[in-house]
């Protein structure tokens, strides 16, 4: 017998609570999770494999675009694909959301040109930035209360295991059968994952009354297309030269971030105390870590001639040492808010600064690898706090959208972040050239400083 929404289980006479695992969630707990270890996958795979794309394809002009461009129109999911499940029935926007992520794959797998495998990784974008927000609705709609808490802890687990493998599994791959099987051996697990999803989509409908304010809407999903149109000029002018290079980043720069303002917490872009300092922060340790992230391969594929599998190598201990900080975090309640943002930025801090060294010096890959460890841990002791602080600063009228504003900051940040290294990178002589990889290392430094500034200001008086 069921009790409390489908919550608990009469076994005998007593009444034993059911898990996600249970007979009704199997299946869909397991599909859900494995579309989040493919999202995963695919983001750290591409990091890993993107050197030798971009040598295969001549795409060194394309190689941050690559990267920015999947953040950038992500944003238009997410606003698209929230305004859509609360009109709509999420079990539609998750099947589009799918397909989108499918297709993308597919494009990028097969394209022949840098050209095409940047558009396979725009549509791959756009639908992962709306499957995000597809999962967390229909967790909503198929699961009891008592039992979010349990399927949100999958997913981080989910997130946390292609982290550790999967940047070698990637590279692996690309030195055997070909890099385009990292693209294209998915597809086949993105339907299978929607084979354990789609029975348990049936009892899925939309809102019984559909919310008033349309108009806002619309709005705000015209805002996140002008971020992302802005973003993408931002990164498209580092393949320039001349004037371009340096007047298109100053006008597509201010308007991002005049259309990002409607789209966040009031203050957030001028660092007030509380709520608008934690989206901020967020933001600036995603742009911070990410931006870095992409060129840690590209430096030991191209300075020290490490095969792809090696270069994955620096992203396995930046995932450990981000599951250890994590687990850690969560465990010893001694590291209150403020330490964690502390420790977060000395991480990376640490991190960058070993990375600019090396960049400088020549000195062994090893310091890469232990370097951007310390970035992981960072990442780990930071990032859950900050999503704790915007839920704990939160009513139930501004979740949905203090939410948003944590995602769509985590994406704007690391595509601004991504666009401005890879203008410095470009301006400085691109991938031959050590200074290059110094000057992208040094644009993380300034974040670094950034962090520690606003880091302090999470909390309120």
């Amino acid at each position: 017998m069921s009790t409390d929404g489908g919550s608990t289980v009469q076994t005998g006479r007593l009444a034993k609570p059911e898990g996600v695992l249970a007979p009704r969630y199997r299946w869909v707990s397991v599909g859900m999770c494995l579309l989040v270890t493919l999202a995963a996958f695919e983001a750290l795979a591409v990091t890993t494999i993107m050197p030798t794309v971009s040598r295969e394809l001549d795409g060194a002009a394309l190689y941050a675009f690559a990267f920015a461009g999947p953040l950038a129109v992500g944003v238009v999911g997410m606003v698209v694909a929230g305004t859509w499940c609360d009109r709509g029935n999420p079990r539609t926007v998750l099947f589009a959301s799918v397909g989108l992520f499918g297709a993308g794959l597919i494009l990028a797998g097969l394209a022949p040109t840098m050209g095409l495998f940047v558009t396979g990784r725009l549509v791959h974008g756009l639908g992962g930035g709306a499957l995000t927000v597809a999962l967390y609705v229909i967790v909503a709609r198929v699961y009891p209360p008592p039992l979010h808490a349990r399927i949100f802890a999958g997913f981080a687990a989910a997130w946390v295991v292609p982290s550790l493998i999967g940047p070698v599994i990637a590279g692996a791959v690309a030195e055997t059968v070909g890099w385009r099987w990292v693209f294209l051996g998915v597809v086949a697990l993105v339907v299978l994952a929607m084979l354990m999803v789609v029975p348990a989509m049936r009892g899925v409908h939309g809102p019984e009354e559909r919310p008033a304010g349309g108009r806002t809407e619309l709005v705000r999903a015209g805002l996140a297309a002008l971020v992302a149109v802005a973003v993408l000029a931002l990164t498209l002018a580092a393949g320039s030269r001349g004037p371009v290079q340096w007047l298109v980043p100053v006008f597509a720069a201010a308007a991002a971030v005049a259309a990002l303002r409607p789209l966040l917490p009031v203050g957030t872009l001028r660092a007030r105390r509380g709520l608008p300092s934690v989206i901020l922060v967020r933001g600036i340790v995603a742009g911070t870590f990410f931006s870095a992230e992409v060129y840690v391969p590209l430096l030991m594929v191209t300075q020290y001639g490490a095969s792809p599998a090696v270069a994955g190598l620096a992203l396995t201990a930046a995932g450990l040492s981000w599951a250890a900080a994590s687990w850690a975090q969560g465990r010893f309640p001694a590291i209150g808010h403020r330490l964690a943002a502390r420790l977060g930025a000395l991480g990376l801090t640490i991190a960058i600064a070993s990375l600019l060294v090396t960049a400088l010096t020549g000195a062994s890959p090893v310091v890469v690898v232990v370097g951007w460890a310390f970035a992981g841990a960072g990442m780990g002791l930071l990032y859950p706090r900050l999503g704790v602080l915007t839920l704990e600063y939160s009513t139930p009228a501004d979740q949905g959208f203090n939410s948003s504003a944590l995602s769509i900051a985590d994406s704007t940040g690391s595509a601004i972040a991504l666009a401005t290294t890879a203008i410095a990178f470009s301006a400085l002589g691109g991938a031959a050239s050590p200074i290059a990889f110094a000057g992208v290392f040094a644009v993380n430094g300034v974040l670094c400083l950034a962090a520690w500034l606003c880091g302090g200001r999470i909390h309120r008086r």
